[in-house]
């Protein structure tokens, strides 16, 4: 494998498992104010994000590439409002989504076909990512103030199942 394609791999799985923890973060602080089915829709999320640096992990592995686990950076523990906490959401699933078309631009640079073909999942993972995350925030801004409405989002989002991965399986 590509040195630079290995070392973009290394910073992603970092990065995925640094979202995971930002997500367990997020869960923690909405469960902590009662909002328990926001926080079921991080700590879904959670799990999601650890799944994705486990087909990481298992791709440089097939390749006989090296994996190496930098520390987590530190994540915010604190959010004001679900809004401000699903804006933070999709600014982070904004910069994933650069992340891994920079792998992808780089195996097509270094026509590594196995890896472009393992990011195809990836692509379509990340519109999946902004699409929901985008979808919350519009909801709970044309919620606004509205109690009962967010009781109801609230209760929605509480309905949401983690499901293991497709590519893990």
């Amino acid at each position: 494998m590509n040195k630079k394609i290995e070392d973009a791999i290394n910073a992603q799985i970092n990065a995925e498992l640094w979202s995971a923890y930002l997500y367990l973060s997020m869960g923690t602080n909405f469960r902590a104010k009662g909002l328990d089915g926001i926080a079921n829709w991080f700590e879904v999320q959670f799990k999601e994000e650890q799944d994705h640096a486990m087909i990481f992990y298992k791709y440089m592995q097939s390749r006989g590439a090296r994996v190496i686990l930098k520390p987590i950076a530190k994540v915010q523990t604190d959010w004001k409002s679900p809004v401000e906490a699903f804006e933070d959401t999709l600014a982070h699933e904004k910069k994933v989504t650069e992340m891994i078309h920079n792998i992808n631009k780089l195996a097509i640079e270094a026509k590594d076909y196995a890896t472009q073909n393992r990011m195809v999942w990836f692509v379509d993972e990340q519109v999946e990512e902004e699409e929901e995350a985008g979808k919350n925030l519009e909801a709970l801004k044309a919620i606004g103030d509205n109690a009962l409405g967010l009781f109801m989002f609230d209760k929605e989002l509480g309905a949401r199942q983690y499901h293991q991965a497709s590519a893990l399986k």
